[in-house]
């Protein structure tokens, strides 16, 4: 573990700031992080539709860093509008643009993280839209959206392991099969 994980936070506002990390490249406290998960996935295997109308590990990923950007420019205090859900990959790329998929939510994650430290704890409690709307995510706070951001991405970090791990015994049975 490095110094950064093993740091005991000051503040909740500190602890946020370190769980925010934490999910996304670090040792978070429900297993893996999301790096981790996506660590040995080739572009065949994100590209792969396992369940039939189920979202593909790249489609996952670009859902996520879609999301990662909407909450940093509501972080930032721009007005909430509707991402690009669940844009489509660009898998004729190959592995150059599965890679590229993966380093933009890496970038993303990084101005998200650069976005929540240039803010003061008290910021946290700035109100995002004027009314309740689910499906855009407004009418919270900026704390909130922050920790439901974490809460998105451990949901679909889940649902890539799944995916992976299908993708990982489905080779395993095409070996033992031949």
């Amino acid at each position: 573990m490095t110094a950064r994980e093993m740091s005991r936070p000051k503040s909740d506002f500190d602890a946020l700031k370190q769980d925010l990390r934490s999910v996304y490249d670090g040792d978070p406290w429900h297993g893996s992080s999301i790096t981790t998960v996506l660590a040995g996935i080739d572009a065949k295997t994100a590209a792969r539709r396992s369940i039939p109308k189920g979202h593909t590990i790249w489609e996952l990923v670009l859902h996520m860093t879609s999301w990662t950007r909407e909450v940093t420019s509501r972080v930032r205090g721009s007005p909430p509008k509707s991402p690009e859900d669940w844009p489509v990959p660009k898998s004729d790329g190959g592995e150059s643009a599965w890679h590229a998929a993966k380093e933009d939510l890496g970038t993303a994650q990084k101005e998200l993280e650069r976005a929540v430290d240039a803010l003061k704890p008290k910021d946290l409690l700035r109100w995002i839209g004027d009314q309740r709307d689910p499906m855009l995510g407004t009418g919270q706070t900026v704390g909130t959206i922050i920790r439901g951001l974490m809460q998105h991405h451990t949901y679909h970090e889940g649902q890539i392991a799944i995916l992976k791990r299908a993708a990982e015994k489905g080779k395993q049975a095409t070996r033992t099969d031949k």
